[in-house]
């Protein structure tokens, strides 16, 4: 009996997307490459009783990924740099590559054990106080849950092609695997290829984002969100500028998205 179903949703899938392609016309293939388009689209579509779910899909290009992961890590920190850092905020978010939408959120403190108490410098730069860390588990013990969240989520399906976006290339070239391999854990394969959104960003726009998220949010004429420097952002955090990094990250994602940009790894095999 499922697969008469299956084969009746997806003629009724192909019916839907054939009825939107002609409320929009000539139209459904002009550049994305401003937000006004993608507004008057999904306007023009809500009027003749398509949801938010069938403008997005033929509003973005086709990506390559099911899921992109964004992950932004916050790490021990100070002046001079201490050795070796680690990381104190685990953030992912887990981002529809159809809609371009945020499905589900990963989140956890860690605690350090080599320098346990945070620098002056570490709190004033990512927003994370001692309390937010002592007696939270340690990287191995998130690293578990990570994976067991991806298991929830049906990213470790084979059928599933998913990917993890970071904004540079610091958070799984360098922090993650030099912290796993100072405490002598394995580094899941999934951590192993990555979008840096900044060279997605340069292959975009035509110009490198220097000072990073502000940089691409400006060029792309965005709102900031927050402050800097800290992962998902909590009701907690010392600053009453909470900035979470992975939404500006999502938001650029998805704003590029619309311009018909499609997403592809930049990481080289390890």
């Amino acid at each position: 009996m499922l697969a008469p179903l299956q084969t009746g949703a997806a003629r009724f899938s192909s019916y839907l997307l054939s009825r939107a392609r002609k409320v929009l016309g000539s139209h459904l293939f002009s550049p994305c490459g401003v937000p006004e388009f993608c507004s008057i689209s999904t306007r023009k579509l809500a009027a003749h009783g398509f949801g938010a779910s069938m403008a997005a899909m033929v509003s973005f290009p086709p990506q390559r990924y099911h899921y992109f992961l964004v992950l932004d890590f916050e790490a021990t920190c100070d002046k001079p740099q201490i050795h070796p850092q680690e990381i104190i905020e685990f953030p992912i978010l887990k981002l529809n590559g159809r809609t371009m939408e945020i499905e589900s959120t990963f989140h956890m403190y860690v605690q350090p054990v080599v320098h346990p108490q945070l620098t002056p410098f570490c709190t004033e730069l990512t927003g994370i106080i001692q309390a937010m860390v002592d007696g939270q588990p340690s990287l191995q013990q998130v690293l578990e849950r990570v994976d067991e969240w991806m298991a929830k989520e049906g990213l470790l399906d084979p059928n599933v092609k998913s990917i993890f976006v970071t904004c540079g290339d610091w958070d799984l070239k360098v922090m993650l695997p030099g912290q796993c391999q100072y405490l002598g854990l394995p580094v899941a394969d999934y951590f192993k290829q990555w979008i840096n959104l900044k060279k997605a960003y340069s292959f975009a726009m035509g110009c490198w984002p220097k000072n990073g998220l502000l940089d691409m949010n400006k060029g792309l004429s965005l709102q900031h969100i927050g402050r800097p420097h800290s992962g998902i952002g909590q009701s907690l955090r010392v600053s009453p500028w909470q900035l979470d990094d992975c939404k500006n990250i999502a938001n650029i994602m998805k704003t590029l998205a619309y311009r018909g940009f499609i997403f592809k790894q930049t990481s080289k095999p390890f």
